[in-house]
């Protein structure tokens, strides 16, 4: 009965409905990268750009990335971590997590690092994701969730503390800009919290 359950749980994870919105996301960073440099000069988040009003930055900078293997160590990352909580919430909810992780990260990086002139990537992102996720099923009282909800903390503490993971710049191929993860994981923080509040509210009613 265990194996059944397992196997189960690992096909439900795997049909294709349920990769719909990493397939989406992973595609305009795919696209964007065919672009090459004259997409990455385009769409790069770039302070000085928006400031003179080309706003559409605020949204594609967070598809951008550097070459191939920032973007693939930041697609892997993705892939893996819906893998890990992409059940914890239906796909609207999911795509609200996005845009406020999104708006977040923009907001933060907007009003509290006036001297950040450009970023670019997933990871961002990723951590929101992440994070909303590990929020989303900390009510299931999954051991599995409070361990990664940790591991999580102790990452980002690590990361403000210290400065980025060893070899993450390496492997990206440019700066890591932390402060990044930091407002992601705090946008799918507080995007996980809303969902919770209106699921709660409407169970109630």
């Amino acid at each position: 009965m265990g194996l059944r359950k397992v196997y189960s749980s690992v096909q439900k994870h795997l049909e294709f409905a349920a990769w719909v919105l990493p397939i989406a996301v992973l595609s305009c960073a795919i696209i964007i990268a065919i672009l090459g440099d004259a997409g990455r000069i385009w769409l790069s988040y770039d302070r000085p750009e928006i400031a003179a009003g080309e706003l559409w930055r605020l949204l594609s900078g967070h598809f951008v990335h550097l070459g191939i293997s920032h973007l693939i160590w930041d697609a892997a990352g993705f892939l893996l971590i819906w893998y890990l909580v992409g059940q914890s919430f239906d796909r609207t909810q999911w795509i609200f997590v996005l845009l406020v992780t999104i708006v977040g990260i923009d907001l933060g990086f907007w009003f509290l690092e006036p001297n950040l002139s450009w970023y670019v990537g997933l990871s961002g992102l990723v951590h929101g994701f992440l994070t909303a996720g590990v929020v989303g099923s900390l009510k299931s009282g999954r051991i599995d969730m409070w361990i990664l909800g940790a591991a999580l903390i102790a990452k980002l503490v690590y990361e403000a503390l210290v400065g980025p993971l060893p070899g993450s710049a390496e492997s990206s191929g440019g700066a890591v800009i932390v402060v990044a993860h930091v407002y992601g994981a705090i946008a799918g923080a507080f995007a996980a919290g809303v969902i919770l509040i209106r699921v709660r509210a409407k169970a109630s009613i």
